[in-house]
């Protein structure tokens, strides 16, 4: 019987192992020397939520569902019911197709066909790629219709530093500034300086009770023009993100409802309501493709 999660796919390259399923393209697992990096979750069941999902054509939030794109007004279907808007793309659980697959490779292929709120015709094309750096994962959208789309994407992985919880865990996220919400529903404010506030990690520190679901942005980035952020454990072992400059934000969320067994790091194209503001939000010109990468890594104690 093929498991709730759709066909499972594994890889490996050196003393890195992955599954990545074909709903929604989701990396279940991803191990280094056997230490998980992220939070995995049972073959045998539905995959928890978002859990690395792609979230696409926009991660986070559509405001009511409600967007204006192209001299149009487009509603989308809730399904954040809490708060009433409409969360993380439309890929979450549709099945991905593999094109090519190798001992370390992976390459899927989806569509999202025009529909109720999102009346356009985008291809999907994945790749993860394990090897001496990490799991890579690149993800190229091509618009497929003849007007343009709008379009933001980002992964949506819980990283593991270890045993224990996020309250263990030091983080290190060299981002000047961070999103501001409402309490009640998450809805943006402002861009403010990190400075003095509980949500600074520039320096890398303890997480402890933090309670943490806001998009950072003003990101520091190496000579390649990648940002990273770390994760590290009371023996100084962890796991990295790293990203392209093409993902100027990044979501950083406690997972409070889970028990902070994980921490959400979600590199963005765009920000949350991003189809409300336009704030990054990519229009997809018609043949135009649209590219975004990013990589897991094992961090070793110093």
């Amino acid at each position: 019987m093929r498991p709730p999660s759709g066909d499972q796919h594994e890889l490996s390259f050196g003393e890195y192992e992955a599954t990545i399923t074909g709903i929604g393209a989701s990396l279940r697992r991803l191990t280094y020397r056997g230490r998980d990096l992220v939070l995995p979750f049972e073959v045998d069941s539905i995959r928890p939520a978002y859990s690395g999902a792609i979230l696409a054509p926009w991660p986070n939030r559509v405001i009511d569902g409600l967007y204006e794109w192209d001299g149009g007004n487009y509603q989308l279907p809730i399904n954040e019911v809490d708060r009433q808007h409409a969360l993380h793309g439309l890929v979450v659980w549709l099945e991905f197709t593999p094109t090519r697959r190798t001992t370390n490779l992976l390459q899927l292929i989806g569509i999202i066909e025009p529909q109720d709120g999102y009346p356009f015709r985008v291809e999907l094309r994945i790749t993860y790629r394990l090897d001496e750096a990490g799991l890579r994962t690149s993800v190229a959208a091509t618009n497929l219709g003849n007007r343009p789309a709008p379009y933001g994407v980002g992964p949506h992985p819980y990283l593991v530093a270890g045993d224990g919880v996020v309250d263990d865990w030091v983080l290190e996220l060299a981002a000047d500034e961070v999103l501001t919400v409402t309490e009640d529903r998450l809805i943006p404010l402002d861009r403010v300086a990190v400075t003095s506030s509980e949500l600074d990690f520039r320096a890398g520190r303890a997480i402890a009770s933090t309670v943490i679901d806001h998009a950072y942005t003003s990101l520091a980035r190496d000579q390649q023009s990648r940002a990273t952020a770390r994760l590290t454990g009371p023996n100084g072992t962890g796991v990295g993100m790293a990203w392209g400059p093409e993902c100027g934000w990044v979501q950083i969320h406690t997972a409070d409802g889970s028990d902070r067994a994980g921490l959400a790091v979600e590199p963005m194209t765009c920000p949350p309501a991003a189809f409300n503001t336009g704030i990054d939000l990519q229009s997809l010109t018609p043949g135009s493709t649209h590219r975004a990468e990013w990589t897991i890594f094992a961090v070793e104690r110093y």
